[in-house]
């Protein structure tokens, strides 16, 4: 099997913070975070990597030595969040499978997405936090009290 995937870049809004990024999907409104080594993976899926060369660059990058379900373990999660701009067939790896081959030293350094669903923008206007006007209580949201000036 010689797959070479590719980074989506498309309706994303990316931030780099530090080694690691925030990645936000303009299409599904969830926010992800991307440790280092999934990050560092992600960055390489340029479509000319294949999943043997992506494991060779983490290995030279992070001074370590892993095996593909690693790299796997990526882009399975990559691929479940719609980060990768054309499916591929999942490798189906677990976390606990990958930290049982790698051992458990290497727990650091696992490729992890963690994902946020975060509310459109008309969901989150309307929500306790808001300005509102204590002689008219209706400016509140449902479920929020008008305290001074405040929806609470």
């Amino acid at each position: 099997m010689n797959i070479r995937p590719v980074s989506r870049q498309q309706e994303l809004v990316i931030q780099k913070i530090g080694n690691e990024f925030l990645v936000y999907d303009l299409k599904t409104n969830k926010a992800h975070h991307l440790t280092e080594t999934a990050a560092f993976i992600w960055q390489h899926c340029d479509g000319n990597n294949s999943i043997s060369d992506l494991r060779a660059l983490v290995e030279k990058k992070f001074d370590t030595k892993i095996n593909e379900d690693f790299i796997w373990l990526a882009l399975d999660q990559l691929n479940r969040e719609n980060l990768l701009d054309s499916k591929i067939p999942s490798h189906g790896i677990s976390r606990r499978e990958v930290l049982k081959k790698i051992g458990v030293a290497a727990m650091v350094a696992l490729p992890i997405v963690a994902s946020l669903s975060v509310p459109n923008t008309a969901l989150a206007t309307s929500t306790c936090g808001n300005v509102c006007s204590p002689s008219n209580p209706r400016t509140c949201a449902p479920g929020c009290t008008c305290v001074g000036s405040i929806c609470r």
